[in-house]
């Protein structure tokens, strides 16, 4: 195996079980001897998780797209700087919920940013930290949003209504055509144990191959 760290990603709308799958890929990567970092976007140092908190609360005042925007890029830029770009400097393995993938999805399908504007900030802020491996897990948006419906309250963007979701798959799913060499696309409307043979089949061949 070569001595450098792969950056794998997570991506898919709200319900598709991203955070039930990241303990099961985690458990994935330990068996075959690789120790990842586990973390997430918006996220995964304390200043990005303070920006997160203001990115997923409800406010009084209602929150521009263009602040949404760059509050993701602000908290991703410390995140690229301070984790993920030394871990994978150093050899770590990286595996993130969600990255620039969801910009794209969220910021460019759902809220119509330019896509133009979005690939400036990500070539100025991810510094070359491109996902080797992207896995979308993808279900149709009914069933998904179904799934965290018994959610005690849902986040900001949780609220948002279907058809902002559909466009965000839709996105996604435009995406993984596009760079079809580093996604996979797992079904997720099924059992969690078909998602995980799926997930567990795709990161062995990753693995193996790398």
């Amino acid at each position: 195996m070569k001595q450098q760290g792969y950056l794998i990603t997570l991506e898919g709308i709200e319900g598709v079980g991203k955070s039930t799958h990241m303990e099961f890929i985690q458990h994935v990567l330990e068996a075959k001897g690789i120790t990842p970092l586990m973390t997430r976007e918006p996220g995964g140092t304390p200043i990005a998780e303070a920006i997160r908190h203001v990115f997923a609360s409800h406010h009084d005042e209602p929150m521009t797209d263009e602040t949404e925007f760059l509050l993701l890029f602000a908290a991703r830029a410390q995140h690229v700087q301070a984790r993920i770009k030394p871990s994978l400097t150093s050899g770590k393995w990286v595996v993130c919920d969600r990255y620039i993938d969801a910009s794209y999805a969220y910021q460019g399908g759902g809220r119509g940013i330019p896509l133009e504007r979005i690939a400036q900030l990500e070539a100025w802020v991810c510094q070359g930290c491109l996902p080797d491996l992207t896995l979308l897990l993808d279900a149709p948006v009914p069933l998904a949003l179904s799934r965290i419906q018994c959610r005690a309250a849902a986040d900001r963007v949780e609220s948002e209504k279907v058809v902002f979701f559909q466009r965000v798959r839709d996105a996604y799913l435009a995406r993984a055509a596009q760079f079809s060499a580093r996604f996979r696309v797992i079904d997720a409307s099924g059992s969690p144990e078909s998602v995980q043979m799926q997930l567990h089949t795709v990161l062995t061949e990753f693995i193996e191959n790398h």
